[in-house]
């Protein structure tokens, strides 16, 4: 399954991808909000991760920029059960690519694939000490449970807390960033998209 937005492509990984996959999450910074994902992440880990079988009631996708050349690495997201096993969305954005708007622009379609998979409503949560994924799930309509819970994170080596969120009504915001027809050279790629993203 691919899926396609105004700036990003998100589709299944491929053994391929493994070297672009470990630039992308290889930072402490990112993989410690994650449930799964181990400290330090390398190729091997990467190659681990792409290895995986997919359950098709559990789509994962890797976020790829849409440039005027080659698509970029610059996430990852999916659906997976949460503890009480109902459906939970996840997703993580490279640093580089952080505050452009892709974890909202992917979490939509992800959302939207999820309504066509007639999946019951979504749950998520994101870690204490990341208040910005929190931010991401209110611009997608979820609402806060009032409810902390102790969820283990393999590369904090150990449980943290975390916010529990559940997929509200369709009040998300919808707006669309539109795509420019070409985005620069490397140097200039993360000041285009802040720019695309203002």
């Amino acid at each position: 399954m691919f899926a396609r937005t105004e700036r990003l492509l998100l589709r299944p990984g491929w053994q391929e991808d493994a070297p672009a996959l470990a630039r992308a999450i290889g930072e402490e910074a990112v993989v410690r909000n994650l449930a799964t994902a181990p400290w330090p992440y390398g190729e091997a880990e990467a190659q681990a991760f792409l290895a995986k079988p997919i359950d098709p009631a559990q789509p994962r996708f890797l976020i790829f920029a849409r440039t005027g050349g080659a698509p970029r690495l610059v996430g990852g997201c999916g659906i997976s059960p949460d503890p009480d096993g109902r459906p939970e969305m996840g997703y993580w954005i490279a640093r580089p690519y952080w505050g452009l708007g892709f974890a909202t622009e992917a979490g939509r379609q992800l959302m939207g694939i999820a309504r066509a998979m007639h999946l019951p409503r979504l749950t998520a949560g994101h870690f204490l000490d990341n208040p910005a994924s929190g931010a991401v799930l209110r611009k997608l309509g979820f609402r806060p449970t009032g409810k902390v819970a102790q969820r283990y994170s393999l590369a904090r080596g150990g449980d943290g807390a975390v916010a529990l969120f559940e997929e509200g009504e369709a009040d998300a915001d919808t707006s669309v960033t539109p795509m420019r027809s070409r985005i620069g050279v490397d140097e200039d790629f993360r000041e285009e998209l802040r720019l695309m993203a203002a």
